[in-house]
């Protein structure tokens, strides 16, 4: 009896795949996921009474139109390395190419670092939302359980096909949109329709008026609402024609998002008049839901309905953020899988072709980084929301600072041309962007609203961070030449 040789198994089954799916998603998908995570609901309803309050005041529409020009400013020498360098992994790629694999690996970390806080963050808001809606149900239950239930839901969706994701968020960023754009138009169109409103331009966008109270912490909280423009780039290995489509897409997300909430934040003033808006504000917080700055206004305008909607579209608004944020964080891991400054593994694909061991790691992490709150019985929003937040904007304003560097600093190697977009405006945007960093640590204690010495501690994660990416690369620094 003879044995017959089997056959080898062809190489294409024994390796696993590590490609994303090409072509998965254009301009509009690509803002959907930047309008995501920057959760304009949440930005608006949980941010903005405490930008008034603490910040400047009615001027803070105008924080949130001049840290949208300081990021158009930036977005230039972003979007001109994007065009040079494959931008998988955004900062990682870009900050690498400029100042080498070690820092760029560095700049990976601090990425990680911000976009995993602020979607702790976020969940720590929303386990406290959905807690708070159930118990007008009469239902009771602990902040985390929503937390974890939601953490299982979002790896599903992470590790599906990006067109579904998209689509998920295109009706959940288009429903909170959608209100608040009614609400905006009805008070423009009404003359600010509160009872004592009225429209009145300089009074939130004159020099004077963006430079009254404390205009660090507005620009901070601006700064915040701004937060994951720059993912654009991370889904370039995704993206139709990314060359064409991640500076379309990045140009039209930052001036969508600075109108946006420029706009609207103006109009919610306007409803309760200028010289009565940090009053309502202040109301408001010291009511123990800061929210009802925002709820009240879209109840005088739009119908008492309109509340205990926009109240369920906040929680929609915090998922839609968290579900953005796990999609940019799984494709951090899976660059860095496949540059192996992280293990191999963790950019392997499924048959979606969508980063599902990166996905893994992404929802262990927002475990580990919420369940020590929930242990510990800790308020959701004074310490998981408030401290993950300012930890996220430090990081990321870093990383800003970091990138507008590399980019001199590679097209002075490189000899590239276009002095403008290499040059001129990243070392504008370096010089703006380090100011507003001085900014975010001088006013940190009053961000988070903690002490000095927690303040400290969570600082001490940006260099620690840092330092982990570049100790832990092991591949010599390498500099991309020029296209």
């Amino acid at each position: 009896m003879s044995l017959k040789q089997s056959s080898p198994v062809p190489v294409a089954t024994a390796t696993a795949s590590t490609d994303l799916r090409k072509g998965a998603v254009g301009v509009l998908g690509i803002l959907f996921f930047v309008l995501s995570a920057q959760a304009p609901l949440t930005g608006i309803a949980g941010a903005l009474p405490l930008t008034i309050l603490l910040g400047n005041g009615a001027g803070a529409p105008g924080a949130y139109l001049l840290i949208g020009v300081i990021i158009v400013v930036f977005a230039i020498g972003f979007i001109a390395m994007s065009r040079r360098i494959d931008g998988k992994g955004a900062f990682y790629a870009y900050v690498g190419a400029g100042l080498g694999e070690r820092t760029g690996t560095g700049s990976a970390w601090l990425a990680l670092l911000a976009y995993s806080t602020v979607q702790a963050a976020m969940y720590g808001l929303y386990g406290a939302s959905v807690s708070g809606l159930l118990a007008t149900l009469g239902v009771s239950i602990p902040w985390w359980v929503p937390v974890i239930i939601t953490i299982a839901i979002i790896q599903l969706l992470g590790s599906l096909n990006i067109k579904l994701g998209a689509k998920v968020l295109a009706v959940l960023v288009g429903l909170e949109v959608a209100i608040l754009l009614v609400f905006a138009l009805g008070a423009l169109f009404t003359g600010g329709g509160g009872p004592e409103g009225s429209i009145d331009f300089a009074a939130s966008f004159s020099p004077s008026a963006i430079m009254a109270g404390a205009p660090g912490v507005a620009l901070m909280f601006a700064v915040a609402s701004m937060f994951g423009f720059e993912s654009t780039a991370i889904y370039s290995g995704e993206a139709k024609d990314p060359k064409r489509t991640v500076p379309r897409a990045t140009y039209l997300s930052v001036g969508v998002i600075a109108i946006f909430f420029s706009f609207v934040s103006w109009m919610f003033i306007s409803y309760y008049g200028a010289e009565n808006a940090i009053a309502a504000a202040e109301s408001a917080v010291m009511s123990g839901d800061s929210t009802q700055f925002v709820f009240q206004a879209l109840d005088g305008v739009i119908g008492s309905w309109s509340g205990v909607v926009a109240n369920i579209l906040l929680v929609t608004s915090l998922f839609a953020g968290i579900l953005a944020f796990h999609n940019g964080i799984n494709r951090y891991v899976h660059a860095l899988g496949s540059q192996k400054s992280l293990p191999k593994r963790l950019s392997h694909t499924n048959r979606h072709q969508a980063p599902h061991a990166a996905a893994w790691v992404q929802s262990i992490t927002a475990v580990l980084l919420t369940a020590p709150f929930a242990i510990l019985n800790l308020d959701p929003i004074l310490t998981l929301f408030s401290w993950f937040s300012g930890l996220a904007v430090a990081s990321l304003v870093t990383l800003y600072v970091l990138c507008s560097i590399a980019v001199v600093v590679y097209a002075l190697r490189t000899h590239a041309t276009e002095p403008w977009q290499t040059r001129v405006a990243p070392t504008i945007a370096a010089l703006l962007l380090i100011g507003v960093l001085v900014l975010v640590v001088t006013n940190f204690t009053s961000l988070i609203g903690g002490d000095v010495i927690t303040a400290a501690t969570l600082l001490a994660f940006v260099p620690i961070a840092f330092s982990v990416g570049v100790i832990t690369e092991r591949r010599p620094d390498q500099f991309v030449a020029a296209d």
